[in-house]
Formats: structure tokens, C-alpha cells, sequence
């Protein structure tokens, strides 16, 4: 059996034939040279002696045994000067059928495998091959412009094993195309079918029957190598070299894309695609960018802004969806709104491009052009070559974004201070490459010896009295209005019934006005639950002037936890509004206070903010603690509460609820150790000593002044508590200093405090703090001139 140079199935029915090239030889016998003219002989002599070489050969025995032939009449086209330079073949299109190679080609070939070595172009199958067929029908016999000029590469193995890619560039003088009997006539509305259907190889078939048209000639390949410079460096080297948040790069990708597509009139919008709701949004307003999905609309779900068949293609399959002419689809789709969408933005033509890394989806790309047919399936594979580089930009910008968003939620949330993160780095690194030597490895407890604590607190005065105190008033306001609507339903309706339940409001309000029990609340609720609302549902039912005034009851109701939550809502801001102002006042100092000394730092929010620090040599890495560090911190945090002073007494009288904080400071004389507690995720001190510190911590604010019942913690007054005379001698200078500063008042006492459970001996330096209303205001207040001043407003 004779062996075809085609492979597959193919549009055309290839002969090899160089007619074209003998009549090139023929037109240029006159005025030539005497030198070309005895060439010229001499090739035309071949195609007489040969016919073969004019009609066309179809098999690889007949062009085998033409060889000798083909190789002299090729000469002119491979000069044997460069073949150890150029990278040529003579060939067929699209196929991998050498007629001629350079010798430099050969030597390529022979180091990938000689014989063996399967040469094809690179990502192409097929079903592509078919179509560049049908395209060149297209192209060359009816003139139409279908746009497929994707880059040709042959990956080739060099000697050390690695591929390389060859540019290929055919040079198709020598071409013709014919049809045949079995050729079917292209009409425009074909070429439209044609330009939406890339992706179905069978209407290719249908319009273009394999072997119904027919090639004849040969085409040269000259190929270069291109591994390090591919065409798509520009675009990729502007993905890398700008970032996607930058208001300057939609405008520059849009203009790269114009480029590729040879469309001046492209346009590119975008859409960022959120999982957690199935919505697109619409892109900053800094990139100064559209998006034609969402078309003005901030936010719309995915199932809006698409119709059903493109959510298909672009959010299930995430293949790119094309619409070759809107007009068209309009007219037979009028009720597809995606089509209507795009037609009344005056886009005649879009490919809408998902921007996803394997199953994560980031987002829409939308090409759009103001001309039918512009965009199609057809030009829309030269995304394939953009994408990659595209959606590694994106990912890229995500990760960054995401790192923003880690920061912050470590900012606000319990987290491994940046002091100490390179010891657990190092702890990491140790477990990684002990693993890698193939031995087992688990993450050690990370411990910091030597260290010295400072503790600090602003605390909310009498918190759990207000709370209960607005837990009160919003049990009576509730029981009242129940009690409203029973009165109004017993005149209506006089039933022993609702004396009975009317008669139990009474003691609930009695009990709670007289006593709030732990468990009152929880009573209440349930009476309201289990009886009047079921009560309500019915008599809203009978009688539409109770509905309206239940309904009434209903909507001052918090709907989410279906009781009245006015005053305990009062009560929450207020607290949330002081610790959340203490927090960032504290936050800030602390950038301050790391650039003097790197130490551990982590604060808490309960009613009202608490602080812990650490500082010491282990913590710092370097070998350069001193003394200093630790007393120039100590005067740091005084400073600090001071300052958080002043800012509460500035935000008092914004609070909903009157409340009162007081500070306090625990000094400790000694150092101790602080090891991470890898199961519970948080650090603590180690060791049974260095317990007694954090006993102290839990239990001193609430501890009494000696032989009295005052407590040591009192409002408009920082309390320092402390066990040695050394700290006390200390801290006197330190109150010293910051009442010449005006930070701090001349009320200084030294007091002792009763004994605590298992500790004793502690004393506490007690000072009153001086305010001031701002930065503009040079005078300076005691609490009780700021009490007075704010009681008379």
C-alpha cells in the first residue's frame, strides 16, 4: 500500500507539485544573466524529462523516487552556503512531511531521535489542523479575512534534554488551490456559521468535506529558534513589571490587546467575580475601568448577569463564550437579556474570558468591539497564548490582597507578634530540613527565658452593674408593653384568663425592680415566649385593632433576638466605642515603643483593654539588652495610660451609658520565662514561680486597700502595685517626671493592699491624673473638676 503524505483527515487532498516554481524559472529566462539563464535550462529540462514534478505527486514512493530531481531544482532555495546556518524545509501545510531539509535542520532532528522523533506542531490538534485546512481555503480562494494567526512552533529536544521551541514562518509562493467535484460553494451565511463555530469540528466538515479540495505545490518553513524570545514577551514582560491594582494598567493591557487582535477600536472590561455570594462586582473606581456584564450596576448576581448558556460556558465549564454579532442574537434570542445588555452599550461583538486558576474562578475579562463579527470563536484562541501570563498577574494581585486582609485580621485578632516570629521561623525551618534528610521531626515548644513582664489594664468601672442595670430596664420596658396590650385585649374581651396573666406581669416587674436575678431574665423570656406570642398570633387574627397594635409591640423588638434591646445596646456601643479607641491609641503608642526597644506585646478586649509586654535579650536575638530597656519602657507604658486617661475623659460625654474607667499598672521585680502553648495557640508564663505573676494579674484589681473596703482601683487615678521597695523608688521618679510634664496630679499615696489568696506584701503607688480637653486647651483638670464640668452641660 502506497503511503499518503497527508495524516488524518485533511480538507484538502494534497499533491506536491512544482509547477509554480517552473514557471517562476520560465517568466525570468529573458534579461537574466547568462549564469541564471543555464540554470533556468536546467531546471526547466528537469520538468520536461519529469513530468511528475509538474502534475503532482500524492504518495511518498513517487517524491521518493523523485529525490535526485527535487533536490537540484530546490538548490536555489537552500543554498548550500547557509545550510549549516538556516533552518529550513521544504513541506506540506500543517503537516509533518519533509519534501527537503537544510543540514542544519537534519542535525536538530537527528539529536531529538532521527526517525523516532514525532514531529508535529506544538498545541495543535487535530481538529485545529483541519480547521487551519479550511482556513486557508477561506483565505486564499474566496478572500476572506479569517483571522487564525497564532504563532507555529515545533518543540524540539536539544542534546542536553531540553525543549526547545522553533519558530515557524511558511512561505507559500509556490501554493495554488483548486476545486474539485466534491468541493461545496462557501456563502456569506456560511462564513458566519463558520465564525461561531471554532470549537465544532463537525460544521467544518459539513462546509469543507475532507479531501474535497485540492492543494497543489509546496511551501517553505524557515524556523528560528525563538525559546527565549517568543512573541508574547512584551505582554508578559507588562504583567510582570505592573501591577493589576494600578490605575495605568487596564489602559495598557487594553492597548496590548488591540495589538494582538488588530482591532483599534477593542475595548476591555471587567468583572470580579465573589464566591462567597455568586456575584459579580464591578471593578475600583481607580482603574478607571467598566464592566459591560454588570453594565453600571455595582453588584449583580452571576445568574442576572448572564443568561443561561453563557453561565454554562463561562462559570461550569470555564470556557470562554463568544458572540460574533449581537444585532443578530438579539434577533433570534429577543428575550435574552445578556444579548440585549451589550447591544444597547453599543457592542456589536464580545468574547467574555474567564479568569480562572484551575477551580478558582477570579473573574470575567469582556473584549468587546463596536463592529459585527470582529470577535469569534476563531480569533479568540489567541487568548490562549495571553491567559496564562493574565491569570498568574491576577493570582498574584489576589495573594497580595489576601495578604493585606491576613494583616489586618492579625492586627485585630490574637496573633504571633512580629518580635517573635523569627524564632518560630527558625523552629520551622529546623522541622523542614530535618524532614528532608528523612528523619522525623515535630514543632518544638518555643520558649523565651529571661524575659521581664510589664501588665497594664484600663478597666471599666462597675461594667457588671450597668449591664445589669440595662438588662433591667429593657425586661420592665418589654413587661410594660405586654402589659399595654393584655389591658386593651381585657376590655375588649374580659376573660379571668388575662387578670391571671396580667396578674404575673405585676410580679415579674415587682421581682426584677427589687432584686435582677441571674436567672430573671431567662424566665422572663420564656414566659414571653411559650405564652404571650403564641396569645399574640391568635388575637392578631381576630381582631385587626389588636393586630395593629401587637404589631406595634413586634417592631420595637431587635429581630435577631426577639426581645426589646435598647439599653443593652446603649450599654455594648459604649463599651465597644472605649475599647475599641483605648485598643488604637495603645496600637499606635506600640510602634513607637518597638522602634526604642524590640519586645513581645498583645492586648485583649474585655470591659475595657488589657496589656501584656515582655522584654528581654532571648526576645530581641541580639546580644544587646540592658536595664535601661526595660525602665525606659516601664516610663513608656505610664506615659501610655496617661494618655488613654485623657482620651476616655475626652470621649465621656459621647458615651450612651455613663461609665468610668480606672487604671492600674503590675510591676515585677523579677524576670521569668514565657513559653507558647502550641495546643492552646497563645503564650503564658512557665514554671511554678513565675505562675504567682499571673495570679497576681487576675485577682489585683478587685483587691482591697488595707484594713478598709475601698477598692485599689479608682476612677481618674493610674494605680501602680508593686512588691519591692526597689520598684517603688523606681516609680516615684518615674510620677515625678510626669508631673512636671503636667500628665499627672500632687495626690500621691503609698498604700498597702490586703492579702490576696497565696500572695502578700504587695503595696501600690495610687496618683491622680491630670487631663485636658485637646491639643488647644493648656489647662489642666482634675477627675472632679472634669466630673463637675460635665455634669452642669
Amino acid at each position: 500500500m502506497k503511503q499518503k503524505i497527508t495524516q488524518g483527515e485533511f480538507p484538502l487532498s494534497v499533491e506536491i507539485s512544482f509547477k509554480k516554481l517552473f514557471d517562476s524559472y520560465r517568466d525570468k529566462l529573458e534579461g537574466s544573466t547568462s549564469l541564471f539563464r543555464a540554470r533556468a535550462e536546467e531546471v526547466l529540462k528537469i520538468a520536461e524529462d519529469y513530468p511528475a514534478l509538474v502534475e503532482g505527486m500524492s504518495t511518498a514512493e513517487e517524491i521518493e523516487a523523485h529525490k535526485e530531481q527535487i533536490d537540484i531544482i530546490l538548490e536555489d532555495l537552500f543554498a548550500s552556503i547557509l545550510q549549516k546556518n538556516e533552518i529550513k524545509i521544504a513541506t506540506i501545510p500543517f503537516q509533518d512531511y519533509v519534501v527537503k531539509s537544510s543540514e542544519r535542520y537534519d542535525n536538530i532532528i537527528k539529536v531529538a531521535g532521527g526517525d523516532s522523533f514525532e514531529f508535529k506542531l506544538a498545541d495543535f490538534s487535530d481538529e485545529e489542523m483541519y480547521i487551519m485546512g479550511c482556513s486557508v481555503i477561506l483565505n486564499m480562494y474566496y478572500g476572506y479575512r479569517t483571522d487564525f494567526r497564532r504563532p507555529f512552533y515545533y518543540d524540539i529536544p536539544d542534546a542536553q534534554g531540553i525543549m526547545r521551541h522553533y519558530r515557524v514562518l511558511y512561505n507559500g509562493d509556490f501554493v495554488g488551490i483548486e476545486k474539485t467535484g466534491d468541493s461545496k460553494d462557501i456563502t456569506p451565511e456560511d462564513v458566519a456559521e463558520l465564525l461561531d463555530s471554532f470549537d465544532n469540528i463537525e460544521v467544518w466538515k459539513e462546509k469543507f468535506p475532507p479531501n474535497s479540495w485540492k492543494f497543489s505545490g509546496f511551501v517553505i518553513a524557515n524556523m528560528y529558534d525563538a525559546t527565549t524570545d517568543v512573541s508574547l514577551s512584551d505582554f508578559k514582560a507588562n504583567l510582570l513589571q505592573n501591577d493589576p491594582k494600578d490605575e495605568s494598567f487596564a489602559q495598557q493591557f487594553q492597548e496590548i490587546l488591540r495589538a494582538i487582535f488588530g482591532l483599534p477600536q477593542l475595548e476591555v472590561g471587567y468583572s470580579i467575580y465573589e464566591p462567597e455570594d455568586d456575584t459579580f462586582q464591578a471593578p475600583p473606581s481607580l482603574l478607571n475601568v467598566k464592566s459591560y456584564l454588570l453594565n453600571s450596576e455595582m453588584k449583580e448576581s452571576c445568574n442576572k448577569s448572564l443568561c443561561p448558556h453563557s453561565y454554562d460556558h463561562l462559570m461550569n465549564k470555564g470556557e470562554a463564550y463568544c458572540i460574533s454579532d449581537t444585532d443578530r442574537y438579539v434577533e433570534l434570542y429577543p428575550d435574552n437579556l445578556l444579548y440585549k445588555k451589550l447591544q444597547k452599550q453599543g457592542v456589536k461583538s464580545a468574547i467574555i474570558q474567564p479568569i480562572q486558576n484551575e477551580d478558582e474562578l477570579f473573574g470575567m475579562m469582556e473584549i468587546v468591539s463596536p463592529n459585527p463579527q470582529e470577535l469569534n470563536t476563531i480569533n479568540a484562541n489567541k487568548l490562549r497564548d495571553i491567559m496564562p501570563f493574565l491569570v498568574d498577574s491576577v493570582r498574584r494581585s489576589k495573594e497580595e490582597k489576601d495578604n493585606e486582609m491576613e494583616l489586618l485580621i492579625q492586627k485585630e485578632c490574637t496573633s504571633i507578634h512580629p518580635s517573635v516570629h523569627w524564632k518560630f521561623k527558625k523552629e520551622a525551618k529546623r522541622v523542614i530540613d530535618t524532614k528532608m534528610n528523612g528523619e522525623e521531626a515535630t514543632f518544638q515548644e518555643i520558649v523565651f527565658e529571661d524575659v521581664f513582664p510589664l501588665f497594664g489594664q484600663i478597666d471599666i468601672k462597675g461594667s457588671s452593674t450597668a449591664r445589669n442595670e440595662a438588662t433591667k430596664d429593657d425586661l420592665i420596658l418589654q413587661l410594660k408593653q405586654v402589659k399595654k396590650i393584655i389591658a386593651k385585649v381585657f376590655t375588649e374581651e374580659p376573660l379571668p384568663i388575662y387578670e391571671q396573666i396580667n396578674f404575673r406581669i405585676d410580679n415579674f416587674l415587682k421581682d426584677i425592680r427589687k432584686n435582677l436575678q441571674v436567672d430573671s431574665e431567662r424566665r422572663v423570656l420564656n414566659f414571653l415566649r411559650n405564652e404571650i406570642v403564641p396569645l399574640y398570633d391568635h388575637l392578631s387574627k381576630k381582631d385587626t385593632k389588636l393586630k395593629a397594635l401587637i404589631d406595634e409591640y413586634y417592631s420595637i423588638l431587635d429581630h435577631d433576638k426577639g426581645f426589646i434591646y435598647k439599653h443593652r445596646k446603649d450599654y455594648d456601643e459604649s463599651v465597644m466605642l472605649i475599647n475599641k479607641t483605648m485598643a488604637a491609641i495603645l496600637d499606635k503608642k506600640q510602634e513607637d515603643a518597638q522602634k526604642m526597644y524590640p519586645h513581645y506585646y498583645e492586648r485583649f478586649k474585655t470591659d475595657g483593654v488589657e496589656h501584656n509586654l515582655y522584654i528581654g535579650e532571648s526576645i530581641t536575638k541580639q546580644d544587646s539588652f540592658n536595664k535601661i530597656y526595660l525602665y525606659n519602657l516601664r516610663l513608656w507604658q505610664l506615659q501610655a495610660m496617661c494618655e488613654m486617661e485623657n482620651k476616655f475623659y475626652q470621649l465621656k460625654e459621647k458615651l450612651l451609658v455613663p461609665l468610668d474607667v480606672a487604671s492600674m499598672i503590675l510591676a515585677f521585680n523579677s524576670s521569668l520565662s514565657l513559653r507558647f502553648r502550641m495546643d492552646e495557640k497563645r503564650f503564658d508564663v512557665d514554671g511554678t514561680y513565675n505562675a504567682r505573676y499571673e495570679v497576681v494579674k487576675k485577682r489585683v484589681d478587685k483587691a482591697l486597700i488595707k484594713g478598709t473596703d475601698e477598692r485599689i482601683t479608682q476612677p481618674g487615678k493610674i494605680t501602680i502595685v508593686y512588691s519591692q521597695r526597689s520598684d517603688e523608688v523606681e516609680y516615684l521618679k518615674y510620677v515625678n517626671f510626669l508631673q512636671s510634664k503636667k500628665h499627672l496630679g500632687d495626690e500621691v499615696e503609698i498604700l498597702e493592699l490586703e492579702d490576696l489568696q497565696g500572695v502578700t506584701g504587695l503595696k501600690a503607688i495610687r496618683v491622680n491624673v491630670l487631663y485636658n480637653r485637646g491639643k488647644k486647651d493648656k489647662s489642666y483638670y482634675t477627675y472632679e473638676d472634669l466630673m463637675k464640668e460635665i455634669s452642669s452641660n
